[in-house]
C-alpha cells in the first residue's frame, strides 16, 4: 500500500476557465498544471503550440553552422552515441538526417564492457585515423571534459548534443547542446537525447532550405528513444511523442516491424507501456551484453532476412538479459536485506554484470522506495548504475564524491560511474552518509497521486472517451487515477498462472464494476468486505466484446 494523495480542490478561476469540460475532467486538467482554457486545448491537441524554437537550445546556432559547412565540404562526419534505446535510436535519426542532406556520417557507439559509456580516447584517435574531422555526439558528452581536449589535439572539431545534467564546467566543444545547462533560455528541460537531436536536425534543415517537417517521417525513432528514457511525456515531449507514436504504429520500418513480431505486438496497437516493457528492452539488451551496433543496424535495416535475422539476436541477447537480471537481483536483494537498515541501498558484487546493473538499481528502488546503487567490480575497476526518488539527487551525491570517481553522469533520478576498485568501500559510506543527513529524517513513501474522488455511478463510457484524450501516458502524464471509497466487495478470487492477480466484483449501491488488480495477488488477504480502491478506467476485450472495468492501484480496507 502506498501514501494515497489526494488533489488540490479545482481553484474557482479554473473552474470557471475550464467548465466547458464538465467538473470531474476539468479537474485532471487542473491537477497537470492545465489551469487555462488556452493550455487545456493546447495540451489536448498536443500540436505545434507546444514547440519552442531550437535555436533556442544553447549553442544550436553554432552547431547548425558547422553541420551545414561539414556537409557541403563533403567531410565526414562521426555520430558518436550512447548504447542505450535513447542514443541508439539518436544516432540513426542524426546519421539519416545528415546523408539526406547530402552529407557523409559513420555511427559509433562504444562497447559497455570495453569502453564504457561516452567519449574515449582511443575511439576518437580511431575516428581520426578513418578521416572524420567533426564528432556530433548522442546523447553524451557533456561530461566529457577530458575527452574532448583529446578531440581538438587529434584536431578534430565537437558538436555536443546531450541531456543530461552538465558538470560545473563544460567541455570545450565547438558547441555543447544541452537544454540543461544553467544558462540555457530554452523553456523546456526535460527533451530525451532523441528529442535534443530531433530539434536541432529541424534547424538544420530549415537553415539548408528545407522544410522543418522534412524531418517528420523520423519522429517514430523520436518516440521510441524518448519513450524508452521515461523522460516526463509533457510540454514538447507530448508533442513528439503522440505524433512519433502513431508513425510508429505504421511499421514503416522493416527493422521495426522484425523487433513488434519478436514481441508479439500488432502494428496499429502499440502504445507507451509497449515500448517501455517489450521494444525498448529488446533494444536496449544488445548494448547491454554485446554491441549496441546492432540494435542501430536494425532500426536502419532495409529489410528482407538481415532484419530478421537482428531482431532475432536482439531476442536472444534479451533473454539472456532476463537471467542475469534475476540472478543479480536476487543477490543485490538479499544484500540490501542483510545490511542496515539505511535510507541509501548499496549492493557491489564481482558477480553482477555491468550491463543489468542499471534495472537491478532500477527494482530495488521501486520496489522499496529508497535510493539505490548496484555496481560491478571487476579487473578493471568498478561500474556501477544508480536510481533514485525524488527526495534525493543521486548525480549531485555522485559530485560531491568526484574524488573517488574516474567518470560519472546522468540525472537527478538515474546515473552511472566507474571507479577504482579499491575506493568502492569510501563511496558506499560517503553516500550512505549524503543520503542520511539529505533524507534521514524524512518519512519515505512512494506517493499514489489521485485524481478525484468519485462514486462508481459518475464513470461511464462517455468519461473513458473524454480520459483517452489525454494521452499518451507515461512519466509526467500517468492515466488518471480515481478513489471510490466504502465500496462493497461482491466476489473475489485471484487469477492468473500463479494466482498473481485478483479478479473483484466491486458495488457501490448502484452499479456492480468488474475490475482486476494486476499484480496484486500477493494481497489477497487484505481483501475485506468493504475497501476502499484506487482505480484506473480501463477496457475489457473479450469474447469480441468491449467492457468497461476498473484497474485497480491500490486498496485499503474501508476507512483505515
Amino acid at each position: 500500500m502506498r501514501r494515497w494523495r489526494l488533489p488540490r480542490p479545482l481553484s474557482a478561476a479554473a473552474a470557471r476557465e475550464l467548465s466547458p469540460f464538465g467538473p470531474l475532467f476539468s479537474q485532471v486538467l487542473y491537477n497537470r498544471g492545465l489551469g487555462t482554457l488556452g493550455e487545456a486545448r493546447a495540451f489536448l491537441a498536443a500540436d505545434e503550440r507546444l514547440l519552442s524554437d531550437p535555436l533556442l537550445m544553447p549553442d544550436a546556432p553554432l552547431a547548425v553552422d558547422r553541420v551545414l559547412g561539414a556537409v557541403a565540404a563533403n567531410e565526414l562526419i562521426a555520430v558518436f552515441a550512447d548504447f542505450d534505446a535513447d542514443g541508439v535510436t539518436s544516432a540513426v535519426l542524426l546519421s539519416e538526417g545528415i546523408r539526406r542532406l547530402g552529407g557523409r556520417a559513420t555511427p559509433y557507439i562504444p562497447q559497455r564492457q570495453s569502453e564504457g559509456y561516452g567519449l574515449n580516447a582511443p575511439a576518437l584517435e580511431r575516428l581520426r585515423a578513418e578521416g572524420a574531422t567533426l564528432v556530433v555526439t548522442a546523447d553524451c558528452g557533456v561530461t566529457g571534459v577530458g575527452e574532448v581536449e583529446v578531440a581538438r589535439e587529434l584536431g578534430l572539431d565537437v558538436i555536443v548534443t546531450d541531456h543530461h545534467s552538465p558538470l560545473p564546467a563544460l567541455p570545450r566543444a565547438l558547441a555543447v547542446v544541452d537544454p540543461k545547462r544553467s544558462d540555457s533560455s530554452y523553456v523546456f528541460k526535460e527533451l530525451a537525447g532523441v528529442g535534443v537531436v530531433f530539434r536541432l536536425l529541424q534547424a538544420i534543415f530549415e537553415a539548408a532550405g528545407l522544410e522543418a517537417s522534412a524531418a517528420d517521417d523520423m519522429l517514430d525513432l523520436v518516440a521510441l528513444g524518448t519513450v524508452a528514457d521515461v523522460v516526463p511525456l509533457v510540454s514538447e515531449n507530448r508533442y513528439l511523442v503522440k505524433r512519433g507514436l502513431a508513425l510508429l504504429n505504421e511499421a514503416r520500418r522493416p527493422g521495426v516491424r522484425e523487433l513488434m513480431a519478436q514481441a508479439g505486438l500488432q502494428p496499429g496497437h502499440v502504445g507507451t507501456e509497449d515500448i517501455v516493457f517489450k521494444l525498448a528492452p529488446r533494444l536496449n539488451a544488445a548494448g547491454r551484453l554485446d554491441q549496441a551496433q546492432v540494435s542501430y543496424d536494425l532500426l536502419s535495416s532495409s529489410g528482407g532476412e538481415r532484419a530478421r535475422k537482428l531482431a532475432a539476436r536482439a531476442e536472444s541477447w534479451n533473454r539472456e538479459r532476463q537471467r542475469l537480471t534475476a540472478a543479480a537481483y536476487e543477490h543485490a536483494r538479499a544484500t540490501v536485506d542483510a545490511g542496515e537498515d539505511d535510507v541509501l541501498l548499496f549492493a557491489a558484487d564481482e558477480s553482477y554484470h555491468p550491463g543489468v546493473v542499471g534495472i537491478v538499481a532500477g527494482r530495488l528502488t521501486d520496489e522499496l522506495y529508497r535510493p539505490a546503487v548496484v555496481a560491478c567490480i571487476g579487473p578493471d575497476g568498478c561500474r556501477g548504475s544508480a536510481r533514485s526518488i525524488p527526495e534525493f539527487d543521486i548525480t549531485a551525491a555522485l559530485q560531491e564524491c568526484a574524488p573517488l570517481l574516474t567518470r560519472f553522469g546522468g540525472h537527478a533520478r538515474a546515473a552511472g560511474f566507474q571507479a577504482p576498485a579499491g575506493n568502492v568501500p569510501e563511496l558506499e559510506q560517503r553516500l550512505r552518509a549524503l543520503a542520511r543527513e539529505q533524507i534521514g529524517g524524512l518519512d519515505l513513501a512512494r506517493e499514489l497521486a489521485i485524481d478525484a474522488e468519485v462514486g462508481l455511478d459518475s464513470l461511464g463510457w462517455d468519461a473513458y472517451a473524454q480520459l483517452q484524450t489525454l494521452g499518451p501516458h507515461g512519466e509526467g502524464n500517468p492515466a488518471p487515477a480515481f478513489l471510490s471509497r466504502r465500496v462493497r466487495v461482491q466476489e473475489a478470487r485471484l487469477v492468473g498462472g500463479g494466482g498473481e492477480h485478483v479478479r473483484l466484483k466491486l458495488h457501490d449501491g448502484a452499479l456492480t464494476w468488474p475490475a482486476i488488480g494486476f499484480e496484486l495477488g500477493p494481497r489477497f488477504r487484505e481483501v475485506d468486505s468493504h475497501v476502499d480502491v484506487v482505480y484506473r478506467l480501463g477496457v475489457d476485450n473479450w469474447n469480441r466484446e468491449r467492457l468497461l472495468e476498473l484497474e485497480v492501484v491500490d486498496f485499503a480496507p474501508a476507512g483505515s
